[in-house]
């Protein structure tokens, strides 16, 4: 049973980086304009050297939640720190990625998990936990028939959860939609964002013009907690694409708001 048909659907948040530079000029503005678009939460990658309590802080008066944060793997000197903003932040789950060439070879898919795995037990000291973010190297490479992908998640400890992104995934040619499914519980964020699907600097399209089957993938797992949105660069507006992404989720029951809309024709 899909989680549309069970709990309902999850709510909508949106990624930051979507808005990364206005937010660096002015964040806290950035963040009343989302939460007027009618998003439940966003998931920030930089507070652009704003104290972490202050960003909470309006983000509370705004009634947006913090769903989670981008943030580098807690691991070596820089670990402390990291989880020292976060933890004033009032993030539960901090989100990060490996590079892509360290998916070109087994050994460094191994590597690359055991550092992730360090950095899960440093943010379990603090009561948090990591999620991890794909980008398409981990669906390109393959190793004695299995994706980079696949070897990555197995090796990993089980309390690392996962962040899918339906975009890159598509851009590595596998559908993203039986990726979620396959996830379980494991899976608890989705980024979606729709356009060509062909690589990094790719402009972002509304829901539904692009390749990517948004709406397979927002029913795909019923384990989702949130529906996060995100966009790369555009070539119209960015609070208007946010906007058409938000309208395409709430308006066809994928994703909940605080804004309503009219469900129209499908």
């Amino acid at each position: 049973m899909s989680r549309l048909g069970a709990s309902g659907p999850a709510p909508i948040a949106a990624q930051l980086w979507s808005l990364h530079e206005e937010a660096s000029r002015d964040l806290l503005g950035v963040l009343a304009r989302v939460a007027a678009l009618g998003y439940v939460a966003v998931e920030p990658i930089s507070l652009y050297g704003h104290k972490p309590s202050l960003v909470r802080g309006v983000a509370d008066d705004l009634g947006l939640e913090i769903c989670s944060a981008h943030a580098p793997f807690p691991v070596g000197d820089a670990a402390e720190a990291i989880l020292d903003e976060n933890e004033e932040l009032g993030v539960e789950t901090l989100v990060w990625s490996m590079e892509p060439e360290e998916f070109t070879t087994l050994d460094g898919v191994l590597r690359g998990a055991e550092r992730i795995n360090e950095a899960a037990a440093n943010a379990a000291g603090r009561g948090m936990r990591i999620a991890y973010h794909n980008h398409f190297a981990e669906f390109e490479n393959v190793f004695s028939g299995e994706r980079a992908y696949e070897i990555l998640l197995r090796e990993l400890d089980p309390a690392v959860v996962v962040e899918l992104d339906a975009y890159w995934v598509r851009t590595a040619g596998v559908e993203p939609a039986p990726v979620a499914a396959s996830l379980g519980e494991r899976l608890e964020f989705v980024h979606l964002k729709d356009g060509p699907a062909r690589g990094m600097d790719d402009y972002m399209l509304p829901f539904g013009e692009g390749v990517v089957d948004v709406e397979s993938v927002a029913r795909a797992n019923p384990s989702v907690r949130w529906q996060i949105v995100e966009a790369d660069r555009a070539r119209q507006d960015m609070y208007e694409l946010l906007r058409r992404c938000y309208d395409f989720l709430v308006g066809r029951g994928l994703a909940t708001g605080r804004r309503s809309v009219e469900v129209g024709p499908r």
